[in-house]
Order: C-alpha cells, then structure tokens, then sequence
C-alpha cells in the first residue's frame, strides 16, 4: 500500500501538481487520501478521520531533556512495541519507533525491542490481557516470560472507548503526532475502522493499542536517568 509521496519518481511525468489538485477538486477528505495515499476511503467508519499529513511527520533529533514511555502488543501471529517521546513543558508527544514481529520466539521479540529503547531498564506497559494469556507448551504466562527475558513491565490502562476518544482529541488539537518513518503504524492507521454496526475491525492494529495504552495511563512517561561520570586522581585521567 503506498502512494503518491511514498514513490514520487513512478508518478507519470505529466501529471503535474496542479493536475491532481484538478482531479482531487470536489472530492472529500476520504476520497482523496484513497487516491493520495491507498488508505480505503471508509467514510464514517474510520476510527481516526483525519489526514495523515496532520498525524505524520519528518522525523527530528528528540532532546536529551525529554521524557520516554513504550508498549507492548504480544501475541501468537504478532507482538508490536512502540516508543513515545514527550516535552514536559509544552505536553507535546511523539510516536518516535517501532517493532513489528510476527511468528517468533518471545526471545526474538524482547531482542527487537530492546534494540528500540531510549535506554535498558525503562519500564514499559503491556496489554492486561498479556498477564492472562498462557504460553501454548506450558502455560507460562506472558507477562512473566517477557519480565525473565529482561522487560520491566507493568500493566496497561486499556479502556477502549474512552482511550481511543482522547487519542483522536490530541491528534485533532495536534498533542499527538508520529514520525513518517513507522511504517507499521502507518499501515494500521489507514485501515482502522469500525463495521457497519459500529463495532471495532480487531485486525491490524497493534501499534494503535500500544499508542492508547501510552496515551491513557498515568505515569507511563519516565525521565532517562542521568549518566554520571566518576573521576580518578589514577594517572591524572577521567
């Protein structure tokens, strides 16, 4: 699923920018973005309507000053991790990495996320259910196997309809924005949706949980710890 930003040079030399704002002329919001983006134009059942050039952004270099908080989605066909940054003054926050496994060993899924955080021991939140969801050989629970593998993890606020409500009010008001570069989550944000009796399409969206958990649990965010640096009189050196 891509679209015209996504591979610029395959667009047909004749169609220039003001061509397609001719073609895009009279359509809504929903119709553009299928043609602009590939995201399906689902009209009133998509559960984040806006467009994604309010949500996505360039990636910058996230000061040292920031604060960090991170997620995990596990689970038998996929286990999902997602970074958050955010600036204590303004309240601003930031979708910042990624990870995207599918049918490993949790050992393979720990690795990979380990390799995404800001520093080792942050604490991270986990789907509730991850502490009631057995390993298919032995019955380990989740949560523990992922905590012996080297995870701190607690526990994630997961009220669906309220969390979702307050992640499209900081997308809408511009509190919540994420770096272009999560591909994942971008393919997730163009498919979620609710059916046409109102309930949530559960597929394909692992990373929008993990942004929910982080976004509607307190405490979640954790400033990185402060390096300090010893000194020695041993040959006059650091």
């Amino acid at each position: 699923m891509i679209g015209h930003d996504d591979a610029p040079h395959l667009n047909p030399p004749h169609i220039t920018h003001e061509a397609r704002e001719d073609i895009f002329e009279g359509m809504t919001d929903g119709e553009r973005q299928a043609r602009e983006t590939g995201r399906p134009s689902l009209g009133a059942g998509a559960i984040y309507p806006v467009r994604e050039d309010s949500f996505f952004i360039e990636p910058f270099r996230i000061p040292d000053w920031y604060e960090y908080a991170y997620s995990i989605d596990p689970g038998w066909r996929c286990t999902a991790g997602l970074v958050a940054a955010r600036n204590p003054d303004t309240d601003q926050h930031y979708l910042v990495a990624e990870f995207y496994g599918m049918k490993d060993q949790p050992v393979v899924h720990v690795a990979g996320i380990k390799a995404m955080l800001p520093w080792p021991d942050i604490e991270g939140l986990m789907d509730p259910a991850g502490d009631n969801v057995g390993n298919m050989k032995d019955g380990t629970k989740m949560k523990e196997e992922y905590e012996d593998l080297g995870l701190e993890l607690v526990k994630a606020n997961n009220a669906v309809h309220s969390g979702l409500r307050h992640c499209l009010t900081m997308i809408q008001t511009g509190k919540l924005k994420a770096f272009d570069t999560l591909v994942y989550l971008k393919k997730e944000f163009r498919l979620y949706r609710r059916n046409n009796l109102g309930k949530i399409v559960k597929e394909h969206d692992h990373l929008l949980d993990d942004m929910r958990y982080i976004m509607n649990t307190e405490g979640a965010f954790q400033q990185r710890p402060i390096e300090t640096k010893q000194t020695s009189n041993r040959r006059g050196e650091w």
